[in-house]
């Protein structure tokens, strides 16, 4: 059982955690910053007593290695007697298992950071077979430009021995790579051992330097992962070293790793500045569950349009034309670069109105064929009796065009110029003439049945809300959502277009043939949150931001979920649940 290390926030395989030491420290941080005294962390210069194993040369352990000699660990006893030091295991990819430590030090780091895939199997290896709040620490690797790359893969610690080692071979660090001091005019930087005349600066104070611009590096990539924006940073600076471009790409193709460890729903803007942005998680994730989950239910044509810069895109002009020239005759499906195809009523759905993307009217290769592939997708899971394509020429027709050949259909195109000229409009509303409308309820309803699948599975929304059984009230998109009797069942919540349910509603779910994401809890009524300690199960697909069923002896609750499934089984610190509602059984 770890005692020291709590994890607060995450952000992919990057956390925000706290090592509860005498003088805490929040990680990712500096090893070297740690006070040493009674309860602190490992000191620099306490190494393991004479003749112990190679492997246990860097820190005083409390919890050892597996195979570790019985008098290595005695010696550690006599020479620690009165002190309850943070335990570190350390390990490799190939020893890395439970050891009831509270972090684990990568023994090899310098063999593997530089070389990408090496690292990322390590990291990887690492992560996935040590507890959930345990610190992972690489030591002797860290510096200014790589560090915002080693926290993204999952590290937690790392120290200023590289940098200092640099400063005093005269190597001037920054976030963009480093200098030999002797080319330096001026120094390109306001840190207080940099304020001091040119030629005066040492190489003392350039090691001085280094470590000052790896502790606030460190603080930026703190914030990033606070604010959820980690992987906008990382995409641009990882460029500056090629090796670092390689693991963030490497680990793209990591899915299931970062999948389990990436939140659902956040506020944070999505921004789309590269090719790069295709392969992420969040996008990746929706593009899955749009065309694996959603069931179209409009017997309707389906209208195919451009995203509009304005998020959601039903409050743009343009959208509000095209919804004017529909009538409520047709379905409505935007496309888009880098999310692939957004149906109506997913278009509140993370991260459908949280993206930012760099528009030049160009697209790329890569951006064609990821959504040629999403549409052809969506198209072959949900038939239509016809389909409309309002886009426009600039890349747009071309996507289509490749999926009309694909599945051998014929799409009636209606832009002339732009979507939103005159003639273009007057085109789209008469490709509809005839076309019987169907009721805003009607939408309504079909909105929270495809949330519920989205979040929940395929067939998820028939299974909950059940046609002829629920009725929505209030106005989009602050739906709720209530049984014939007026009960209420959940609400819609804009923000992340996600459905948040009441006690009612979490019964109705958990007795449905929906997929259910259930925590499992001991016999206690909880009020506001559920510790870690406090699980005694959860289900594998628990994902952060997901709607639970809280269920325990004495109490059952709706609420969301603060960690993944796996982390809640296997954690002893930190909150697995913030509670929304419960009732004492």
């Amino acid at each position: 059982m770890t005692d020291y290390f709590e994890v607060h926030a995450r952000d992919g395989a990057a956390r925000i955690g706290e090592l509860r030491l005498s003088t805490p420290l929040t990680t990712p941080a500096l090893a070297d910053e740690v006070v040493v005294d009674a309860g602190s962390l490992w000191s620099e210069g306490r190494t393991a007593p004479e003749g112990s194993d190679e492997a246990l040369t860097v820190l005083p352990h409390r919890a050892f290695p597996a195979g570790t000699r019985a008098e290595v660990q005695e010696s550690f006893a006599v020479q620690y007697p009165d002190v309850d030091f943070p335990s570190a295991a350390v390990v490799t990819a190939e020893t890395a298992t439970d050891h009831g430590a509270d972090a684990y030090v990568l023994g090899d780091a310098t063999g593997v950071v530089g070389h990408a895939s090496a690292f990322v199997d390590s990291i990887r290896a690492v992560r996935e077979s040590t507890p959930a709040d345990t610190a992972l620490y690489l030591a002797g690797v860290a510096t200014p430009a790589n560090v915002a790359t080693l926290v993204f893969a999952g590290v937690d610690l790392v120290d200023g021995k590289r940098a200092r080692v640099k400063g005093r071979q005269g190597r001037y660090l920054a976030t963009d790579g480093e200098y030999f001091l002797e080319d330096l005019d001026e120094l390109p930087c306001a840190c207080p051992a940099c304020q001091g005349p040119r030629e005066s600066f040492t190489r003392g104070d350039c090691a001085t330097h280094n470590v000052n611009a790896l502790a606030a590096e460190l603080a930026r990539v703190r914030r990033r992962i606070r604010d959820g924006r980690l992987r906008d940073y990382v995409e641009g600076q990882a460029r500056h070293e090629a090796w670092c471009t390689a693991a963030f790409r490497t680990l793209d193709g990591q899915y299931a790793y970062l999948e389990q460890r990436t939140p659902v729903v956040r506020d944070a803007e999505l921004l789309s500045a590269s090719e790069d942005t295709i392969r992420r998680v969040e996008i990746q994730r929706f593009a899955e569950r749009v065309t694996t989950r959603y069931r179209n239910r409009f017997d309707r044509p389906l209208v195919l349009v451009p995203c509009s810069a304005r998020k959601p895109y039903s409050e743009s002009q343009s959208h509000g034309q095209f919804h004017g020239a529909i009538g409520f005759r047709a379905h409505l499906v935007s496309m888009t670069s880098p999310i692939g195809v957004v149906p109506q009523e997913l278009e509140l759905t993370y991260p459908a109105q949280h993206y930012d993307s760099v528009v030049t009217g160009r697209w790329s290769e890569d951006e064609k064929r990821f959504v040629v592939e999403v549409l052809r997708r969506y198209l072959d899971r949900n038939s239509y009796p016809k389909v409309v394509a309002h886009v426009p020429s600039e890349g747009y027709r071309e996507i289509c065009e490749r999926v009309e050949d694909a599945l051998d259909l014929d799409f009636e195109y209606t832009v002339v110029d732009h979507p939103t000229t005159e003639e273009s409009l007057s085109n789209l509303a008469e490709a509809l003439d005839g076309e019987m409308t169907y009721r805003k309820r009607t939408r309504e309803h079909n909105t929270v049945r495809a949330i519920a699948d989205y979040m929940f599975g395929d067939g998820a929304g028939d299974e909950v809300f059940e046609p002829g059984t629920i009725q929505t009230t209030a106005r989009h998109p602050k739906l709720q959502v209530r049984d014939t009797d007026g009960e209420q069942l959940a609400t819609m919540v804009p923000q992340y277009g996600v459905l948040a349910f009441t006690l009612a509603g979490a019964r109705r779910w958990l007795e449905s043939d929906a997929p259910t994401k259930t925590v499992e809890i001991d016999g206690f009524v909880p009020h506001g949150s559920v510790l870690a300690p406090g699980v005694v199960d959860a289900s594998s697909e628990i994902r952060v931001g997901d709607e639970v069923v809280v269920t325990g002896p004495k109490a059952f609750g709706v609420g969301r979920a603060e960690m993944s499934g796996p982390e809640m089984r296997g954690s002893t610190r930190g909150i697995a649940v913030e509670v929304r509602h419960v009732e004492e059984r």
